[in-house]
Formats: structure tokens, C-alpha cells, sequence
């Protein structure tokens, strides 16, 4: 149970940094190696491997949306009991956001993180519509 504990803290402070745009704090659980696949057919989308390769889609998100609000709804963890930092979270959320051209947009998502040894080796969302609103706030539409 503890390592349900463990893992949920840490949801909530990887969404708490990105509600901030805290960079180094949204990177500082990533594995060098890690993986990171974002739906949808804009630009961003695709399956960006690398630390470095991440940290810029990062950044680019942020620079697109200087307005964030992540709510997490739900965190599901595989292994509540472990306590190494090997498990697979699903993270249920609703966000917000505002780009840097004004528009506003909602959608729902849910994440899937793999760790291993506390550090994500595997990020892949899913959005639930990723259709006229959502590619109008990537300035894709």
C-alpha cells in the first residue's frame, strides 16, 4: 500500500509542475532513455524518445499553452505494495488550457506511466477528443 501512496504523491506533483510550467521539476522523474507518445494528428504528436527529446516537446508545450490547468481525477497503480519504483500508473485528468493565441480549450485524457526504479521509462497519452477544438489549440486546425 505504500507504494500506492508513493506513486499518487508523485501524479500529483508531476501535474502540480506543469500546472506551474516548472520544467525542471516536470523532468526530474524521466530515465534517460524514456519514451513519450502523444496522440492526435498535429505536429506534437508522435513518439518522442530521449530525455533531451522529451524535455523540448516540454517546453514547446509550455511556450504553446502559457496557461495550464491539469485536475487529476484519478491515479490508478498496477503493484500498490511496491516500494522500488518498478509499477505502471494510469492517470485519469481533465485539462484546461490557453494558448499563446488565445484560444481556450478542454479535453480529457488519460496517461499510462511505466517506471522503473522511480524514474518514467514510458509515457503514453490518450485524449478523448482530439478533434476541432484541440487542433485549434495547437494553432493545427
Amino acid at each position: 500500500m505504500i507504494g500506492a501512496i508513493l506513486a499518487k504523491r508523485g501524479v500529483a506533483g508531476g501535474y502540480d509542475a506543469m500546472n506551474r510550467h516548472d520544467l525542471p521539476a516536470v523532468m526530474a522523474d524521466w530515465h534517460d532513455n524514456a519514451v513519450f507518445t502523444y496522440p492526435g494528428d498535429i505536429p506534437a504528436s508522435g513518439t518522442f524518445e530521449g530525455k533531451s527529446v522529451i524535455e523540448a516537446w516540454f517546453r514547446r508545450y509550455f511556450e504553446q499553452f502559457p496557461e495550464v490547468r491539469f485536475e487529476v481525477l484519478d491515479v490508478c497503480v498496477r503493484d500498490i505494495f511496491d516500494i522500488v519504483g518498478n509499477n505502471v500508473i494510469a492517470a485519469h485528468w481533465n485539462v484546461q488550457v490557453t494558448s499563446r493565441e488565445g484560444q481556450t480549450g478542454r479535453w480529457s485524457g488519460v496517461s499510462i506511466f511505466t517506471l522503473q526504479r522511480g524514474k518514467v521509462v514510458a509515457l503514453k497519452d490518450i485524449i478523448f477528443d482530439v478533434g476541432d477544438e484541440f487542433r485549434r489549440c495547437w494553432g493545427a486546425a
